[in-house]
């Protein structure tokens, strides 16, 4: 197995960034989800009730700020797209707190289980792709690690799919379809929730090892 797509979202909701190289922290890939967005009340939202986030590109600056189809997040031209893609009183806000994930630091997807489903990967939205996987050999691996580069991941349990995947990542167009397909053939669940064991740096093409959990006590 092997490291084959590093993925991070430096603004949650909106297309992420492939990687080469990234640096895992306690609180996943440095720079992930650092933005979010909110409404009038201060309330997150997500494309899971605003799809048309999706439609934006999120990047991390040479500053480590975040860009929103190259510009500044703190732009007034960002602002009013945001407004436009999320509702009136929606915007940007800087969180570096656990909430800012859905489950866990880490989404890891494996191309195997991706093959069986037959779309897009970027449906999942995952932050490593691990290629060299065996059919759906994945929903074997909670409870256990995987060594890849200087770090180790803590698998902790397949992640339950929602809306999102039913989403075309470049042209937004819905399709139910595929969720009921996850539901009803993967029991609602695809890719794996993680944390980060052991910090360190990751690379395309580390040899990945499925391993026994190691945690300190």
């Amino acid at each position: 197995m092997r490291v084959a797509e590093l993925w991070r979202y430096p603004v949650k909701s909106m297309r992420g960034e492939p990687l080469q190289r990234a640096e895992l922290r306690a609180d996943g890939i440095a720079g992930d989800r650092r933005v979010l967005v909110a409404d009038a009340r201060g309330r997150v939202i997500t494309a899971r009730t605003r799809p048309r986030l999706l439609g934006h590109h999120a990047t991390l600056g040479a500053d480590g700020e975040p860009l929103v189809d190259g510009r500044p997040w703190r732009s007034d031209d960002v602002a009013r797209d945001i407004a436009a893609a999320a509702g009136e009183g929606a915007h940007l806000v800087a969180y570096d707190g656990p909430g800012r994930f859905d489950v866990l630091p880490l989404l890891v997807a494996t191309d195997g289980a991706i093959e069986a489903l037959g779309h897009d990967r970027r449906r999942l939205r995952p932050n490593i792709l691990i290629g060299g996987v065996a059919g759906l050999d994945e929903r074997t691996w909670e409870g256990r690690a995987l060594r890849a580069g200087s770090t180790i991941i803590g698998v902790d349990s397949l992640r339950a799919r929602c809306v999102m995947t039913t989403f075309d990542p470049d042209t937004l167009a819905q399709d139910m379809a595929v969720l009921e397909r996850i539901v009803r053939e993967f029991d609602g669940r695809l890719a794996l929730n993680c944390d980060v064991i052991q910090p360190g740096t990751i690379a395309i093409g580390d040899p990945v090892e499925l391993i026994d959990t190691v945690r300190a006590t």
